[in-house]
């Protein structure tokens, strides 16, 4: 398709965003702005017009937009091989997998691409363990979710979730979990059976709203799992990877699951990568030919994974995410009872509750995207606020602006 069509296509869009994209399949119902360009937590639309990204595509985006290092990885990488299949080995991987379970004080690491396969993987894995392991009868292996949970879209997936929206019409749904409510470490303690293999939770839910649960939630899901001969699964793909302010959520209680299932900016907002990562007792249940991945593990994937994990390994995001983050409460919590109800925060990571009065969700972000500012609501009265971390607090600053102007605070 040539420049001009492409502008054609693009000068079609009607004032009410009808027709913007005539041939993607309606599973979005994206704002109406068309990005094309990214340089560190801003972003710019096909008419030259800029934004402040603060949704960083759901923390994929954690080092900014097009972020240098990992640029070069990826071109040096494109010069030399993409793609080769886990038929065969290739040399970035294993330098990948060595880094990636160093920062996650684990032996192992199993490679796929998208958050939803990571979790599909987890759970394969803690089936097998439960099996080959533990002992549980066949076909019988439970594992204990929490409800409000997102962790991804599958048909397995959306089986547990409580999300009607996301359910609806997409039965049947695959047997073996208990939902037990979020942030009540009892509730999983009273759940567990003799079939129990896993516990399954994010450490903090994202899609929920920045959901945190009570101090001490994490530790207890640790010691039950201890006690029960368990694993503890957690879900840190979008809590992950220094967003919080730790390069885990779980390090906020000094708490190691596991199994620590990652992606988003594993992938330095380049490409999809993420990863199951565990020890040698657990992820080495899993034999030759029982999963894998055409993509996954692949050399470019590796190279960039490579590059964030060194980017990690340094403090550098964690601390920049808890300054930040700091910084960011202050002048949340500044707009509670000024058309916001209430503010969860961790790290660079922020629920925002919407006075019902001042509008929805939606029609915040929609306000704020005609001010300049990307954000993404959820769940009718909450939006989500999740910048680069590269972001200055003088750039936070002119978004808490705007945000207090779209409130008519």
């Amino acid at each position: 398709m040539s420049a001009e069509q492409i502008e054609r296509i693009l000068e079609s869009t009607t004032e009410d965003g009808s027709g913007a994209e005539p041939h993607v399949a309606r599973n979005y119902a994206p704002l109406e702005v068309t990005i094309a360009r990214g340089e560190g937590a801003w972003v710019t639309d096909v008419d030259g017009r800029r934004y402040l990204d603060l949704l960083a595509a759901y923390s994929a985006v954690n080092f900014g937009h097009r972020h240098p290092a990992l640029v070069a990885a990826l071109t040096e990488q494109l010069g030399r091989v993409a793609l080769t299949s886990r038929a065969f080995r290739n040399d970035r991987l294993e330098p990948f997998a060595a880094a990636l379970a160093q920062l996650c004080g684990k032996d192992l690491v199993l490679p796929m691409n998208t958050g939803a396969e990571a979790v599909e993987t987890g759970i394969k894995v803690a089936r097998a363990w439960g099996y080959r392991v533990k002992g549980v009868r066949d076909g019988a292996a439970r594992i204990i979710v929490a409800n409000g949970n997102f962790h991804g879209r599958t048909t397995t997936i959306v089986g547990f979730s409580d999300d009607e929206s996301a359910r609806d019409g997409f039965g049947p749904f695959t047997p073996g979990f208990d939902v037990v409510p979020y942030g009540d470490a009892e509730a999983i303690a009273q759940a567990i059976t003799d079939d129990t293999v896993a516990v399954l939770v994010e450490p903090i839910q994202g899609e929920g709203g920045v959901i945190i649960p009570p101090e001490g939630y994490l530790r207890r899901i640790r010691e039950i799992c201890d006690e029960r001969n368990v694993l503890f699964i957690a879900d840190e793909i979008q809590s992950g990877l220094g967003r919080v302010g730790t390069t885990f959520a779980c390090d906020r209680e000094g708490v190691v699951p596991d199994m620590y299932l990652l992606g988003k900016a594993l992938g330095g907002g380049l490409l999809p990568v993420s990863a199951v990562v565990a020890d040698e007792d657990v992820l080495g249940v899993i034999r030759p030919g029982e999963h894998g991945s055409t993509f996954g593990g692949n050399p470019l994937a590796a190279a960039v994974g490579l590059q964030a994990v060194e980017m990690l390994a340094s403090g550098e995001f964690q601390e920049r995410a808890t300054a930040l983050g700091a910084h960011l409460r202050e002048g949340l919590e500044a707009l509670v009872g000024h058309g916001v109800t209430a503010v969860r925060v961790a790290g660079l990571w922020a629920g925002v509750d919407i006075d019902p009065s001042r509008g929805t969700g939606r029609e915040i972000a929609e306000r704020l995207l005609e001010r300049g500012v990307l954000v993404k609501d959820t769940h009718g009265q909450t939006i989500r606020i999740a910048p680069p971390i590269v972001v200055r607090a003088t750039e936070l600053d002119w978004a808490l602006e705007q945000l207090r102007f779209v409130l008519g605070s």
